[in-house]
């Protein structure tokens, strides 16, 4: 299995940018979609993007659409999350995720996670 480590995050002011940085260890990405899922506090965990290792397409979230983009790297074997125009609403902590996926929508299918990060955005 591949391992995952995260960075990135922190806080930030509503309408600010953040990178979050999602790196493969122990093995690439390859033949895997790689995930950004999100959680807020007494919400369920959402899924924001995720993007398919072997073309690069990808896939949003509608709240998402338009201000965050997912990207890779792939000499480095690095997923980033690119957040622009955040939102008081996008407050959770943020965790990258691997997996040979059907449904990419549903955290249930990738079976590698990263430790999480916490994005705060408030005034």
């Amino acid at each position: 299995q591949v391992q995952l480590v995260q960075s990135g995050g922190g806080p930030v002011q509503p309408g600010g940018s953040l990178r979050l940085s999602c790196a493969a260890s122990g093995r690439a990405f390859n033949g895997y979609h790689t995930g950004w899922f999100r959680q807020a506090p007494g919400k369920e965990r959402e899924f924001v993007a995720a993007i398919r290792w072997s073309d690069g397409n990808k896939l949003y979230a509608d709240s998402v659409k338009g201000r965050f983009t997912i990207s890779r790297d792939s000499a480095k074997n690095i997923v980033y999350l690119q957040m622009n125009s955040l939102e008081f609403g996008d407050t959770a902590v943020y965790r990258c995720a691997a997996g040979t996926v059907r449904i990419v929508k549903d955290p249930r299918e990738y079976h590698s996670w990263g430790q999480g990060t916490q994005v705060t955005v408030s005034a």
